[in-house]
C-alpha cells in the first residue's frame, strides 16, 4: 500500500515536475497525468496519480497537522 502526497505543481519540464510539498519541493514523474504549473496533484512513490482541487488538497494538509 502507498501513501499519496498532495502538492502544488510549480514547473514541468517533459515527463517530470517539480512539486511543493508543504515548503519541500522534490521532481516527480508524470506518466499517467499531465497537470499544468498551479495545479495538485497526488504523489504516491514518486509518481504523479491524480490531479486534485486546491481545496481537497488543502483539506488533506489540515488533517495531517492535526494527528502531529
Amino acid at each position: 500500500m502507498c501513501l499519496a502526497v498532495p502538492g502544488k505543481v510549480l514547473s514541468v519540464k517533459g515527463n517530470q515536475a517539480t512539486v511543493d510539498f508543504d515548503n519541500i519541493q522534490k521532481d516527480v514523474y508524470l506518466g499517467i497525468i499531465k497537470p499544468k504549473v498551479g495545479e495538485y496533484i497526488l504523489v504516491g512513490s514518486g509518481i504523479a496519480i491524480q490531479k486534485i482541487s486546491k481545496k481537497d488538497a488543502m483539506n488533506i494538509l489540515e488533517e495531517w497537522k492535526k494527528l502531529k
